[in-house]
C-alpha cells in the first residue's frame, strides 16, 4: 500500500476521482427540503424521549413555512407517533417527504449524504448528485452500520448519482470518514474545519491520512480550493472537534 499521501481516491463504479464540475453548496443557498431523521433511540434521550418528539414537531413547523422536509423513520411505529404529533402540531403533512429507512441515531447531518451540485450548460440541465463518505460513530460509539448505509440508500430512492470516497488500494476496501458537522463550507471553494477532529489521534477518523490528502480529496469531492484549519472545536463536545458549534 502506498503512503497516505500518494493515495487515489477514485469515486464509485471506475469513474474518474475528480467528481468534476460538482461543488458542495453552503447551507444557506436555495434548497428543496431540509433533511431529519425522527429520534427513535432511547438511549440518547432517556428521560427527554417523549419530550423530543415535540421539539423535534416545533423544528419542522418553522421549516415548513418556506421549504419541504424529508423526514426519514426508523419503523413504522416510529413514523406513526411522529405523524401524529406532527398532525397535533398543526403541520400539513403534504410538506413532508417520509422514507422509512433503519438508522441508529439521529444525527443525519454527520452520517447523511453531502449533496453536490453541479450547474446547467447548453448541453445538459443542473444536476444533484451525492458523495458517500465513511461513518463510524465518531469513533466513539458501537453501533453505527445502519448510519453508515443511509447515503447509499437515499442515492437508490432518489435516483441521484453516489460518489463513494474509499481508499481503491486498502484491502478490505476503506472508506474516507467525514461528518457533516465537521466541516462547514462558504459554497465558493471555501471550507472550514478542525485539526482536533480529522488529524487529532483521539477519536482518529482516518488513521495515517495525512493533512495533504484531506485537502486533495475535498478539492476532488467537494470543490473546496482552499481549507481554513482551526485548532479545536468547543470544550466538552463528545465528537471531538465538531466545527458547525463554533460556526454557528
Amino acid at each position: 500500500m502506498s503512503s497516505a499521501a500518494e493515495l487515489s481516491f477514485p469515486a464509485r463504479g471506475g469513474q474518474a476521482k475528480v467528481v468534476a464540475g460538482f461543488r458542495m453548496p453552503a447551507e444557506w443557498e436555495p434548497h428543496r427540503a431540509s433533511w431529519l431523521v425522527w429520534p427513535h433511540n432511547r438511549a440518547d434521550w432517556e428521560v427527554k424521549t417523549s419530550a423530543v418528539d415535540w421539539c423535534y414537531s416545533e423544528i419542522v413547523r418553522h421549516l415548513v413555512e418556506n421549504e419541504r422536509v424529508a423526514i426519514l423513520f426508523n419503523d413504522d411505529s416510529t413514523e406513526r407517533r411522529a405523524l401524529a404529533c406532527l398532525t397535533k402540531t398543526g403541520i400539513d403533512l403534504r410538506q413532508i417527504e417520509r422514507y422509512r429507512v433503519p438508522t441508529n441515531r439521529s444525527w443525519i447531518r454527520d452520517y447523511g449524504p453531502l449533496f453536490v451540485v453541479k450547474p446547467s450548460c447548453e448541453s445538459r440541465p443542473a444536476e444533484v448528485a451525492l458523495t458517500d463518505w465513511g461513518f463510524n460513530g465518531w469513533a466513539r460509539y458501537r453501533a453505527w452500520k445502519l448510519d453508515n448505509a443511509v447515503p447509499r440508500k437515499l442515492a437508490r430512492r432518489l435516483g441521484f448519482r453516489r460518489f463513494e470516497v474509499a481508499v481503491a488500494e486498502s484491502e478490505p476496501r476503506r472508506s474516507i470518514v467525514l461528518e457533516g458537522g465537521s466541516i462547514d463550507v462558504n459554497g465558493e471553494g471555501l471550507m472550514l474545519t478542525t485539526e482536533e477532529c480529522l488529524l487529532g489521534s483521539v477519536q482518529a477518523r482516518n488513521p495515517g491520512v495525512t493533512r495533504a490528502a484531506l485537502e486533495k480529496i475535498f478539492s476532488d469531492f467537494l470543490g473546496v480550493r482552499r481549507v481554513l484549519w482551526l485548532a479545536a472545536g468547543i470544550a466538552g463536545d463528545d465528537t471531538h472537534g465538531h466545527v458547525d458549534d463554533v460556526a454557528r
